[in-house]
């Protein structure tokens, strides 16, 4: 039974990112100015893949009573990049950068099983919300960004949230085969970054 609900975890979760991705465009037009719109933003498939997936890996790679440092990293380099973003500082190729931490954190998912060293993976983390935070304090509306910021901010704390739960809950209820989930999720987080970063 253990088998047979991790390769349908795996398969299912697999299918739907698949299919997001058909349609998946990294930024599209789209309000800026308001609080609603702010927390709707990160939802687009390059932002919440990264943060699902920097949750994930967390979970894999921390230490139990550390799992919250990737999640924390990521969120003050997203502020940092977000001002950065609204001065009118960005890295070259944003959009193309954006994608790439998307297959970034793919091979981190995959190779969280071997002894990376963490502080390569927080770099990673650090410099890819860096570009997440840039694309978004470039969009920021003229005013009213304080509303903007909140509402983005709530979004990639509970996308976090969802990724560290679903790290404990793979080692909880899937022990024996969370590894083959894991590489499968990693390996398809790898395919549609690489899809969005052609696309972009």
């Amino acid at each position: 039974m253990k088998t047979l609900n991790s390769q349908a975890v795996a398969r299912l979760t697999a299918t739907g990112l698949l299919l997001l991705a058909g349609s998946a465009q990294a930024h599209t037009g789209h309000d800026t100015s308001s609080l609603m719109s702010g927390l709707f933003h990160p939802l687009g498939l390059d932002h919440m893949l990264a943060m699902l997936a920097v949750g994930l890996w967390s979970v894999r790679v921390l230490p139990a009573q550390r799992a919250w440092q990737g999640p924390a990293l990521f969120m003050l380099a997203l502020i940092a990049g977000a001002a950065m973003g609204m001065l009118g500082f960005q890295f070259a190729m944003l959009e193309q950068l954006i994608a790439l931490s998307v297959v970034l954190f793919g091979v981190m998912l995959m190779m969280s099983f071997h002894h990376v060293p963490v502080t390569l993976g927080l770099g990673v983390v650090a410099v890819a919300a860096l570009a997440h935070g840039m694309a978004h304090g470039a969009e920021a509306p003229a005013s009213g960004f304080l509303g903007y910021a909140l509402g983005f901010l709530v979004t990639t704390a509970a996308l976090h949230c969802s990724g560290v739960a679903a790290g404990l809950g793979l080692r909880k209820f899937l022990a024996q085969r969370a590894g083959a989930v894991v590489i499968t999720l990693g390996s398809v987080l790898g395919l549609t970054g690489l899809y969005l970063f052609c696309n972009a």
